[in-house]
């Protein structure tokens, strides 16, 4: 069996899998020779917290036999949490705030996969902790981050269909637009921009309209 199994899997993993689960759902069910995190009826909920591109595997295998629904936490609040042995010595809020479009950055392994009827990737807008304990004594100062746990779910975004990707678009958009219009739009870098601008090329739902100095021009089909 394929598949990360409850003794090693993360604490923020074994959180949103206890927050997704409902009465009736199978844990940890064996599924086509692959370990399904949740089954429920004949969908499979896959809790990815690293890199979307690790299930390409498990995807290949299942998904034209299996509805699958591919969980991607974002963390929207972050709580950074110092620890020294089992005292807590310090917490404060990050600056970092993240957003629905970041899964982006990760979509970008397969985002012509949003037209397939089985999957449907779930963005799941967390707060956060990040637990960090010091790195060595030999290392004054150095912290090292040990494990992230789940403190809430603030709001899902679901995406089914590769149509929906445009709802990642933020709010007053012009178009055409370029990649450098959609990074201040978005209050990101250029290169999540221009991942996004890639996905959603890739999924059908954008078009590049010209090449000019200043980078791509996109527009929306129609």
């Amino acid at each position: 069996m394929t598949g990360i199994g409850s003794l090693n899997e993360s604490p923020l993993h074994a959180d949103l899998k206890e927050w997704y689960r409902r009465p009736g759902d199978l844990v940890e069910e064996p599924v086509g020779g692959f370990v399904a995190d949740l089954l429920r009826g004949d969908e499979l909920i896959e809790i990815q917290t690293g890199t979307l591109s690790a299930l390409g595997k498990k995807l290949d295998h299942l998904l034209d036999h299996h509805r699958i629904r591919v969980v991607h936490p974002i963390a929207a609040e972050t709580w950074i949490v110092k620890r020294e042995g089992a005292r807590e010595s310090g917490r404060r809020k990050s600056p970092r705030r993240g957003i629905a479009a970041d899964v982006c950055g990760e979509l970008v392994a397969f985002p012509s996969l949003l037209s397939h009827p089985h999957f449907v990737l779930e963005v799941a807008l967390v707060q956060q902790e990040e637990v960090r304990r010091r790195a060595s004594i030999r290392r004054r100062g150095g912290w090292t981050l040990v494990e992230r746990r789940l403190v809430a779910v603030l709001d899902t975004v679901e995406l089914a269909s590769p149509a929906s990707l445009l709802g990642l678009l933020p709010a007053g958009l012009p178009d055409p637009f370029t990649t450098a219009e959609l990074a201040t739009a978005l209050g990101r870098p250029r290169g999540l921009a221009q991942k996004v601008a890639y996905c959603l090329r890739e999924a059908g739902v954008l078009e590049v309209l010209r090449r000019g100095r200043g980078g791509i021009v996109y527009t929306r089909p129609g």
